[in-house]
């Protein structure tokens, strides 16, 4: 057991499952998304050096043999450049055989760091950050307050892209209701050929109760899909991208069918399982409603 003491629930990306977690800031710097309801209840800050170098050196001792950290919280990449190579550095000297560093990043972060500021972190073994988009529709983004244009999402990725740092996307499937489910589609799939991800992880929307967005549905303001619309709604999104050598999944634990594929040489029988299930609707074949979660 290692005696780190984290500040409330901390999550982190299902690839990151073997990775030692440090909590290098507390909650999110945005926390207004109309979906979201994992941070509410933290205060944002950016923990002290000293902090994070505690936690640092207390687990170099007992896990010597750590290749690979998540950065916590919501959005670790808005620690300022010159701290966040300060916890980097710190991470390789204490870690003699770390391999990789990851971190949540949101649209704003990236674009308040220049590409040289980008690259100095990947130099500091800053390996992949994690973006969440939600979607590529314009007015999706603005419905559920995500605070950024697809432009400026597109802009954010080719900054990480011209640093070489890899980016795991993610979407989520069911944000745009019944009502704007194609559009959703359709202009997801059309941010995503632009911005070419190296992986792509497709979420789906679950409302939950004290959001915006829960709000909306119980008001019938909008009209949640149901679990045969939104793989519909991650088919239209598949059959739209034109992605080279993507690394797809959507086998987190909100999906009602999980599903993997490399994009480039498998997105043919990625579709044709959808289609399938899609046609059958074989009792069974969907995971049930009580299995999902966050």
């Amino acid at each position: 057991m290692i005696p780190l003491k984290y500040e409330g629930d901390v999550y982190r990306p299902p690839s990151e499952a073997q990775s030692l977690i440090l909590q290098a800031t507390i909650g999110c710097s945005y926390n207004r998304c109309t979906f979201c309801s994992i941070y509410k209840k933290k205060k944002f800050r950016v923990r002290s050096l000293d902090e994070i170098e505690k936690d640092i050196v207390l687990t170099s001792r007992l896990l010597p043999q750590t290749r690979r950290v998540f950065l916590a919280d919501g959005n670790a990449l808005v620690i300022p450049t010159d701290k966040l190579l300060q916890i980097l550095q710190s991470l390789e000297r204490n870690f003699p055989k770390l391999e990789r560093v990851s971190v949540y990043g949101n649209t704003q972060d990236l674009l308040e760091k220049k590409v040289s500021d980008l690259k100095a972190i990947k130099s500091n073994k800053l390996g992949i950050i994690y973006l969440g988009i939600e979607s590529g529709s314009a007015a999706v983004l603005q419905d559920v307050k995500k605070g950024v244009t697809p432009e400026e999402i597109a802009e954010a990725a080719s900054r990480a892209k011209e640093a070489e740092i890899p980016l795991s996307i993610t979407a989520i499937n069911g944000l745009a209701g019944v009502e704007g489910s194609e559009e959703h589609a359709r202009e997801t799939a059309r941010l995503l050929n632009k911005m070419d991800p190296e992986y792509l992880g497709l979420l789906s929307l679950i409302a939950v109760p004290g959001t915006s967005i829960y709000r909306r549905f119980k008001e019938g303001k909008l009209a949640p899909l149901s679990p045969w619309e939104l793989l519909q709604e991650i088919k239209m999104m598949v059959e739209g991208l034109s992605l080279n050598n993507c690394v797809f999944r959507a086998n987190h634990a909100s999906n009602y069918l999980p599903l993997k594929a490399v994009l480039s040489r498998e997105q043919d029988s990625l579709l044709a399982e959808l289609n399938k299930v899609i046609s059958d609707k074989a009792p069974g074949s969907i995971k049930s409603e009580f299995l999902r979660g966050l």
